[in-house]
């Protein structure tokens, strides 16, 4: 069986002491390349997440991260991600490098970013992506009662054997860092979290957070059916918040989806504004509702300061003093945003253009977030609670 301990504080070089110190990842398919480029720039920086939650390819990058020996995880991370955007079927022929050398000058022609986008989202379609997933044949329209080929369409069984091949599952359930990966039931609807604290995690788990339908099948855990996370909520802030008592808490969170854009002009934009809005969850209203959570239990608090030292210890008032606990927390949100030539098929365009590009931005982004004075400042007394949204708006640039 194997040994849990609890995760340790972390205060690395010029980063302000937290106990906790969270890397919040949300999914988002092959856009989750971008927070393995925000992953780099943290580790370059010296800051090492001691919690990393994720949902969807969130949870999978969180796994590799979690279940790596600390100095081969940007390298395992690398290693994932150009093994499933690698060119499959159709001759393997390679979007991007080869046809852009026999394209130049064709803005929309074939080499170029947004014609290599679609040829590798047609080829994700049609073809599945190597070491991820595969298309299914015949096809689940085609049958009736035959468990996953009937209710999905692409079969995730080459994950499995990735997710083995890229992640230490001892080292994944030895709470040196804790993983908590989003899920929901399939039969009750309930949302729910396997956690490397209480739960002994297995490639399935990690799937299963991962499982989009009707695309993905569900997957099966003791007896339970899972789909992924995003089905209810595509970000697992709220876990890392209120649980363990909530502790001092830095928070990077990673989105892939923006909340805000522009009116949609054609149906293609619509598709995509509709996935934009949809995946974004409800950030902004987990943090509105604790930013009103921590102003109460701030107001309790000094309540309880101006009670004599004798009612303040009183034993009925123990749920109260426990209530009154005030913790700092420093919430800095990045968030993606598309580019002007990504459409509605960015969270399936697996070529290997796209992807470097995704990590390249992420890299350079956290890079330059913390180059901001003051960003991990531990937040003051009577502003318990700050939050600092990093937008990347390259798409009106």
């Amino acid at each position: 069986m194997t040994t849990r301990r609890k995760a340790p504080s972390t205060d690395t070089g010029d980063t302000p002491s937290y106990d906790t110190v969270a890397l919040v990842l949300q999914g988002g398919g092959a856009l989750g390349s971008y927070q393995a480029g925000v992953y780099q720039g943290l580790h370059e920086a010296g800051i090492r997440p001691n919690w990393i939650s994720g949902i969807s390819i969130g949870s999978i990058n969180a796994a590799i991260i979690a279940g790596s020996p600390e100095d081969e995880r940007v390298e395992r991370l690398r290693g994932f991600w150009e093994s499933i955007c690698r060119p499959a079927g159709f001759g393997s022929i390679p979007w991007g490098d080869s046809l852009a050398g026999m394209f130049q000058g064709i803005p929309y022609g074939f080499g170029s970013p947004a014609m290599n986008g679609q040829l590798s989202a047609f080829q994700a379609l049609f073809s599945g992506q190597p070491g991820f997933f595969k298309l299914r044949f015949p096809p689940p329209y085609m049958l009736h009662g035959q468990g996953a080929a009937s209710t999905s369409f692409y079969d995730t069984a080459p994950l499995a054997a990735t997710l083995r091949q890229y992640v230490d599952f001892d080292l994944l359930n030895s709470g040196v860092v804790r993983a908590s990966f989003g899920v929901v039931n399939v039969r009750t609807g309930n949302f729910a979290y396997f956690d490397s604290l209480k739960d002994t995690l297995r490639p399935e788990h990690i799937m299963a957070s991962g499982a989009l339908p009707p695309g993905f099948p569900s997957v099966e855990i003791d007896g339970e059916h899972y789909w992924d996370g995003g089905v209810v909520s595509n970000t697992p802030l709220a876990q890392v918040l209120t649980t363990d008592n909530m502790r001092d808490t830095l928070a990077f969170q990673v989105d892939l989806w923006p909340a805000r854009g522009p009116l949609p002009t054609s149906l293609e934009e619509v598709a995509e504004r509709q996935k934009d809005i949809q995946y974004s969850s409800r950030t902004r209203l987990v943090t509105d509702q604790m930013r009103r959570i921590l102003k109460l239990r701030h107001g309790l608090q000094r309540l309880l300061e101006k009670l004599p030292e004798a009612d303040r210890r009183a034993p009925e008032l123990a749920d109260i003093r426990r209530l009154s606990h005030t913790p700092a927390t420093n919430i800095i949100n990045l968030i993606y945003e598309s580019k002007h030539l990504e459409s509605f098929s960015k969270d399936y365009e697996f070529g290997t253009e796209a992807m470097r590009e995704h990590w390249d931005s992420g890299l350079l982004d956290i890079r330059q977030t913390l180059a901001k004075p003051g960003i991990l400042a531990r937040p003051t007394e009577n502003s318990c609670f700050v939050t600092h949204d990093i937008h990347r708006n390259s798409k009106h640039a």
